[in-house]
């Protein structure tokens, strides 16, 4: 497994600060959330997405990937009943894989819960379609750039489509595409299994259709920060050979950057030493 940190918790930070600072602190990658990058993925140019590849190679660090695809531009929805809302998303979640391609990066996390809720009067089957349609869509684009685009399971504070990694991975079983898999977020997968979190994380790998992992508490915060024990969920990722990116995301940016991103990972290596998980 990998150390990634999430770069939005960097608030006004040049990108290859972050790379750089992040490097020094030993983490293997960063996770890009593209509105960081820009307004619009049309709007990071070749000239800028070679920069920030470039500034990953010269740090020693990876790109992991993108997450929060669809917090901007406004009026896009994977399932909303107009086509024409549908096609534009598809077509903008197309320049989001290539925009993930052209960084290097290897997987796209698709939470973005306020553009995936079916609303009051819509058909929940309908909705289920057409989130077929949009990933079914993804999922080639994916495929054609060699990157996995990963389904996230939400809270329902957050979204009411696709709240239990079960549910996610009865949609990527409806997809039935290897470049469409899922991830396993701690922080909203916690929020229905509670204590039966390292079960659900043992039973959703042997699936093996988990390629992500974020690590966060469920108070919003970095591992290390809660009250939830990490040391259980790493062993299991150890034991299934898992391959990929474990993420530091956090929702609370207090105190600073540099203390979360500090002692998380101090935290997580502390729990790989304990275990004998080489990192």
């Amino acid at each position: 497994m990998k150390l990634s940190i999430c770069n939005e918790l960097f608030e006004g930070w040049d990108i290859a600060r972050v790379f750089d600072y992040a490097a020094r602190l030993g983490y293997d990658a960063v996770e890009l959330a593209p509105f960081t990058l820009g307004e619009t993925a049309s709007d990071i140019s070749a000239a800028e997405r070679s920069r920030i590849r470039q500034a990953a190679e010269n740090a020693g660090i990876e790109i992991a990937g993108l997450h929060w695809l669809l917090v901007k531009p406004a009026g896009l929805y994977i399932n909303h009943p107009e086509v024409e809302v549908r096609t534009k998303t598809q077509n903008y979640l197309k320049e989001l894989i290539d925009l993930c391609g052209d960084l290097g990066g290897n997987v796209l996390v698709h939470g973005s819960p306020q553009q995936r809720s079916v609303k009051d009067g819509w058909d929940p089957a309908e909705s289920r379609k057409f989130a077929r349609e949009t990933f079914q869509v993804c999922a080639a684009a994916a495929q054609s750039r060699n990157v996995v685009y990963c389904l996230e399971a939400l809270t329902t504070a957050d979204t009411n489509f696709i709240n239990t990694i079960d549910d996610a991975l009865q949609l990527v079983d409806e997809i039935g595409h290897p470049n469409f898999q899922t991830m396993f977020d701690c922080r909203s997968i916690h929020a229905g299994a509670k204590d039966d979190l390292p079960q659900v994380l043992q039973a959703a790998l042997s699936t093996g259709k988990v390629k992500h992992v974020h690590v966060n508490d469920p108070n919003g915060r970095g591992p290390g920060f809660g009250d939830l024990q990490f040391a259980p969920l790493l062993q299991i990722l150890q034991d299934a050979d898992y391959q990929g990116y474990i993420s530091v995301e956090v929702f609370d940016f207090n105190p600073d950057p540099q203390t979360i991103a500090g002692r998380s990972i101090g935290y997580l290596k502390g729990i790989c030493e304990a275990l004998g998980i080489n990192k």
